[in-house]
């Protein structure tokens, strides 16, 4: 099991004493470019017999720095986490990145935390991290420090082809918010997933034969583009076929509150009150209003015969 330390104080070199290999980032989405960070690190450090560290923060460092320009995450921090832990690491160190934080000169993060604290032998990074003050910690500084105080560093190249281009949290960030989940799924290689609590809605798709699970609350992870979805959802560790809507009912309630849920395939039972992750495999097409119900309800047919459809094609792919 992972162990998690959210403060740096929480640190005690006596549980780095054998010493550990650190992978430092941001790691928003856990994607396939941070996945082959973690990949690196997990192989040294079963090779040298080290921890397998991750370091990163809870929030976006421009949160901080840069309010107006900070993105949405996303992924959740437990979402996160989850991830982190799921690819084996024996340590995260996930801490908030506060005005304390943020001043902590570049170089004297080196030496109290990574040296001092985790005993690090091996430092792993993207190419295009920066830390500590104002970022003027990088690359070329570690490998500066590292004869001096014993670690050597390796800058992880991003991943990416030439049709996608480097994978990056930028370019996944806008294939969701623009519907397209197929390109979201190649950059993170998994589906992309919000999840929360399911609540009571108007009933309005039970009453239209189509009952539906609806995300309320908090929802954790980015909210893809208004739109219906093939995809899938995740209730007490198993995973069904579900056709999915984002958005508002542009047929009944046009000003309502938009919202997401899920129609689970071949499924009856009550879902109220548990938790659901809702996976995002392809957008079929937008919102739209209907002239009437019955042109609504063969829509959704419609709807769910090509949910069926795409996903035994992904399956099959």
């Amino acid at each position: 099991m992972m162990r998690l330390v959210s403060g740096i104080d929480e640190l005690e070199p006596s549980d780095f004493a054998a010493g550990s290999v650190v992978a430092v980032g941001k790691f928003d989405g856990v994607h396939l470019g941070h996945r082959a960070i973690i990949g690196s690190l997990l192989r040294k450090a079963e090779a040298d017999g080290l921890r397998s560290v991750v370091f990163t923060f809870a929030n976006n460092p421009l949160s901080l720095l840069q309010p107006e320009a900070c993105p949405q995450p996303l992924a959740s921090r437990a979402q996160r986490l989850e991830l982190v832990e799921a690819a084996g690491v024996d340590t995260c160190v996930m801490v908030e990145f506060d005005a304390a934080f943020s001043a902590i000169p570049a170089r004297e993060f080196v030496e109290r935390v990574l040296v001092e604290k985790l005993r690090v032998r091996h430092v792993l990074l993207g190419d295009d991290f920066r830390f500590g003050h104002r970022g003027l910690g990088d690359a070329a500084l570690l490998r500066e420090l590292g004869p001096q105080y014993g670690f050597t560093v390796e800058v992880v190249e991003a991943v990416g082809d030439d049709e996608v281009g480097a994978v990056s949290s930028t370019l996944i960030r806008n294939a969701v918010l623009g519907g397209d989940m197929v390109k979201a799924r190649e950059m993170l290689g998994r589906c992309h997933a919000v999840r929360g609590e399911v609540v009571y809605g108007d009933a309005r798709g039970r009453e239209l034969g189509f009952p539906t699970a609806n995300l309320g609350g908090e929802v954790e992870g980015l909210v893809p583009a208004d739109g219906v979805y093939a995809g899938s959802v995740l209730i007490d560790g198993e995973e069904r076929d579900a056709a999915i809507s984002v958005g508002v009912n542009l047929t009944f309630e046009p000003e309502g509150e938009p919202r997401v849920e899920a129609y689970v395939l071949d499924f009856t039972g009550d879902l109220y009150g548990k938790q659901m992750e809702v996976r995002f495999a392809k957008r079929i097409r937008e919102m739209l209003p209907f002239s009437s119900v019955d042109a609504l309800i063969a829509r959704m047919h419609e709807d769910v015969a090509e949910t069926r459809d795409i996903l035994d094609r992904v399956r099959g792919s």
